[in-house]
């Protein structure tokens, strides 16, 4: 019997060993995947290589990879091997439901199943797509798709006292935040709204293409909605700065004449609004397209048939991870108390020199609200 059990082991060792020699046989082609995740607890997408203490979206990625048998283990300790790249690298705590990689892989049978298989269930790769050899999904993205959910109260006027979960936002409000939403379309300077870049800087400019907040819902009692930006390309920061520099000015802490001077080249206090309702929503590679899409050999990187399970996901994981982070947590809440710190009329540099004793003195100095930008 022990024997039995012996040479039962011994064949399931032997098949795995089979399967492996199998996959190095297979040849390696370059792919698209199409990944959604929640970003809690999760210092961004990027893999910090050597550094074990920050845990990204890629470390579980890449792992995932290496033990479903798609690429060999060194790929997983040096990236470039497998020609990697990332289409947008999510900030801290941030989530995607349309993230793309690209990346050269063994095309082994079932592939997402066996990917998803040693994937926490926050972290699913929804499609797969083969692409042209020298496909970079990074460099071949045309523009960017992201969504930002928040509160409604974050827009209630600074004089009136609210309570959170009765607030609904009035149609005038909402209005008036569109308008205010609208003004950042087109090409505009952005070096207040990231860090490290100064206002010469020709890579601070960025074209946005449509930026807008749809109508408003209840969810757990509290009324939430969404805001939506589509760019070319966005720096670390820039649209949590951009919402959280209109919501300064809808609750009547801000002029509505900071947002030109904010694109001039003096230093301008912009805040930045939490990072917990940050979603990349998806990538848009239309050049690639037009180019590739109908040429018999590659299919265009559209991802309409997978629209449903990325919905799912979304209210799944991404939602109630939003929600139930800001009911507990009081991200927004406790972020709006930090705008009266804020001067809006001087630039940055005055505010700081003015206020140094003062800012020694506060709790609240480089919270996420205080134009601190080491997330």
């Amino acid at each position: 019997e022990e024997n039995g059990h012996q040479d039962k082991r011994l064949k399931s060792d032997v098949d795995e060993e089979d399967a492996e020699d199998q996959n190095k046989k297979l040849p390696k082609r370059k792919i698209v995947l199409l990944m959604a995740y929640s970003g809690k607890g999760y210092h961004g997408m990027q893999r910090n290589v050597g550094s074990s203490q920050f845990k990204t979206i890629e470390d579980d990625l890449v792992s995932a990879l290496v033990q479903s048998g798609c690429i060999p283990e060194n790929h997983g300790e040096d990236m470039k091997k497998m020609s990697f790249q990332r289409c947008a690298r999510t900030d801290k705590g941030v989530s995607a439901a349309g993230q793309i990689v690209s990346l050269k892989v063994r095309l082994i049978d079932d592939i997402l199943e066996k990917i998803n298989n040693h994937l926490p269930s926050h972290i699913r790769i929804l499609g797969l797509k083969r692409v042209t050899g020298g496909f970079n999904s990074k460099n071949k993205c045309d523009a960017r798709t992201y969504s930002y959910m928040l509160p409604t109260f974050a827009f209630a006027h600074k004089d009136h006292d609210v309570q959170e979960e009765l607030y609904r936002l009035d149609t005038e409000t909402l209005e008036r935040v569109n308008k205010l939403l609208a003004c950042y379309k087109g090409t505009h300077n952005f070096h207040n709204f990231t860090s490290q870049k100064g206002p010469r800087d020709p890579s601070a400019k960025r074209y946005i293409m449509e930026m807008y907040c749809g109508q408003p819902f209840v969810r757990e009692n509290v009324e939430f909605a969404v805001i939506t930006v589509k760019g070319q390309s966005f720096m670390m920061h820039q649209i949590r700065k951009m919402i959280g520099l209109v919501i300064a000015i809808v609750k009547g802490y801000a002029a509505e004449s900071i947002m030109e001077r904010s694109w001039g080249e003096e230093k301008v206090d912009v805040p930045k609004a939490p990072g917990l309702g940050l979603v990349l929503e998806k990538v848009h590679f239309e050049k690639y397209n037009r180019r590739f899409g109908n040429d018999g050999l590659h299919e265009p990187l559209e991802w309409t048939e997978e629209e449903e399970k990325i919905a799912v996901f979304k209210e799944q994981y991404i939602y109630p991870t939003i929600i139930n982070t800001e009911r507990e947590e009081k991200s927004m809440a406790n972020w709006l108390n930090t705008l009266p710190i804020h001067d809006f009329n001087s630039s940055a540099v005055e505010m700081q020199t003015n206020n140094k004793n003062s800012k020694k003195s506060s709790d609240l100095e480089g919270s996420d609200g205080c134009g601190d930008d080491s997330d």
